[in-house]
């Protein structure tokens, strides 16, 4: 970009409302005034899902821990959270971190994240900071309409503008083995580092990634090693990574720990994309990992938690989503090992920090060309519009009585995604809101005929997925949600027993009946039919207004 496109683009971030004029003090210096601690510091992001202006996301209100997790972080939600974590109700970090009072804590303290506001508090860390890294841990190139429109140009760009230096991978996977490949070797090349130790060709089974990098920190030797999502052939489009092969791999990724050690890194930090409770899990069967900075399960934990294993103690982290908190990690790292680790995982709140000039920039001129379509209005809400939560959202079931009354179908199956942004009640639900509902690589809808003893081996399927008490035979989503069908779920029970008293219409469903069945996002190849967001926006604009949707949860045992 030369000079007059930047200035050129710096109008338009003026326009679109980034405060660029500089501040002369922070208005929160007491929650971004970090003393620095030790002699190597880490910043963690993760999970942004393609925003790059600051949005709202409200936290989930119903997060089921089974077995040895129940009750535990990061399973704790509302007011157990602000106990458990001494913080204040009615406070900013209730408004981060909980779903309480989350509409009337979002008029007030107003929308977290956006690139051009973490960039702010990225400078000012590293700043203090000197030759601190920064580490993504996945799940940032998709989630927008203009990360799937730009195949995750803009959020690529905006990650080595950020500063970005090392990264791991889940949703990224979903652009194909050629895109992922073109931009690492492409676009990162000598500026970041992406890592994963467990991913291997499907012949030969040879490492398609490096798996960790040494990086020195003010003359200390960090190990960084990368875990990308174990389950991505699985959880999405096998066809869209048919040349690579993934899972946990702990003997692989002992290896590799024990391989940094042994080239002389003092600390060593797993960068993962497993979810917390797999991190939890292998943090007490993995030895010499002294932190892990977690992803994927969109859990925003204040605090690490200690595991004990074989060979000392890890801490396990996990940084949220959407771009709404940054991690912090400070490490005293003496005759080459962790002395002490501090942390801080620090909510980004826009009104508070003042837009970074150049990331500003940058993101105003990646959205012009898409502006126009992405402020059309299909209809305005007249309550909170939302996704997060184990069993459903009312932004869920916004796409659920779209898929029943567009394809006139008397049952509709929606993804447990966890990405989304939320909306309050009298704003506006814009085609850019159904993308960061939607923006996915396989969005095609399905109607199919299903018997009721398929649907139950669905619903007990993806609920065995999510409630299942051995974390690894977890992939980290939240439960399918459903339209029309009513039923029973006990989390805590055996796999093929946790649903029950399945209904259509009060009436029982019958197993060898069949019913009609739409459904978005499904994994096969074959899969045709138009874009999920062609059906809600179509749904939307005919409506104009949306009365608060009657959420079909089911009843929870």
């Amino acid at each position: 970009m030369n000079r007059r496109e930047f200035l050129h683009a710096l109008a338009i971030a003026g326009a679109a409302g980034f405060p660029l004029a500089p501040r002369t003090a922070f208005a929160a210096d007491d929650l971004y005034d970090v003393p620095r601690f030790g002699n190597a510091s880490l910043l963690h992001m993760t999970d942004v899902h393609g925003q790059l202006l600051p949005m709202r996301y409200r936290e989930p209100a119903v997060n089921i821990g089974v077995g040895a997790a129940a009750g535990k972080p990061p399973h704790l939600v509302g007011r157990e959270f602000l106990a458990y974590y001494a913080m204040q109700a009615g406070s900013r970090e209730a408004y981060a971190f909980t779903s309480l009072d989350f509409e009337q804590l979002a008029a007030r303290y107003g929308r977290m994240g956006g690139f051009a506001h973490l960039a702010t508090l990225v400078k000012r860390l590293k700043a203090s900071r000197p030759g601190a890294l920064l580490l993504d841990g996945g799940d940032t190139w998709q989630g927008s309409a203009t990360s799937l429109w730009t195949r995750g140009q803009d959020m690529i760009d905006a990650q080595k503008l950020l500063g970005v230096d090392v990264m791991t991978g889940h949703w990224e996977f979903t652009y194909g083995e050629q895109r992922v490949k073109q931009v690492v070797e492409r676009d990162f090349k000598g500026q970041v580092d992406f890592l994963a130790q467990n991913v291997f060709t499907a012949d030969f089974g040879d490492p398609v990634f490096d798996a960790y990098a040494i990086r020195e920190v003010n003359g200390v030797k960090v190990g960084i090693v990368g875990q990308a999502f174990p389950y991505t052939p699985i959880a999405n489009p096998r066809y869209l990574v048919a040349d690579w092969t993934f899972g946990i791999r702990e003997e692989e990724l002992q290896k590799r720990v024990d391989e940094v050690r042994a080239k002389g890194a003092a600390a060593v930090v797993l960068l993962s994309h497993n979810g917390m409770d797999v991190d939890l899990k292998l943090a007490g069967r993995v030895t010499g990992i002294d932190v892990i900075l977690g992803g994927h399960t969109h859990d925003g934990v204040p605090r690490p938690v200690p595991v004990k294993n074989a060979a000392g103690t890890t801490l396990v982290t996990n940084a949220g989503s959407n771009g709404k908190f940054l991690g912090v990690l400070d490490m005293d790292v003496r005759d080459g090992r962790l002395r002490e680790a501090r942390y801080r995982l620090l909510p980004v709140f826009a009104d508070l920090l003042p837009a970074d000039a150049a990331m500003a920039a940058h993101i105003a001129s990646a959205r012009a060309p898409y502006e126009p379509k992405l402020a059309e209005k299909l209809a305005v809400t007249q309550s909170l519009l939302y996704r997060r939560g184990n069993f459903t959202g009312s932004a869920d079931q916004v796409i659920l009585d779209a898929l029943m009354q567009e394809k006139d179908a008397e049952i509709a199956l929606s993804p447990g995604f966890r990405f989304g942004t939320s909306i309050l009640a009298g704003e506006a639900v814009t085609m850019e809101t159904v993308m960061d509902w939607c923006a996915i690589t396989y969005p095609a809808t399905t109607v199919t005929p299903i018997t009721g003893e398929t649907l139950k081996a669905i619903l007990e399927d993806v609920c065995d997925n999510l409630f299942n008490p051995d974390p690894y035979y977890q992939q980290g989503g939240d439960m399918v949600r459903v339209g029309g069908l009513t039923y029973t779920c006990a989390p805590r029970e055996t796999m093929g027993k946790r649903i029950d008293d399945m209904r259509l219409g009060g009436k029982p469903i019958e197993a060898g009946k069949t019913y009609k069945v739409a459904g978005w996002a499904s994994i096969s190849e074959d899969a045709r039919g138009e874009p999920i967001w062609d059906v809600v926006s179509r749904y939307l604009r005919a409506r104009k207004t949306i009365a608060p949707p009657r959420v079909n949860a089911p009843r929870v045992v």
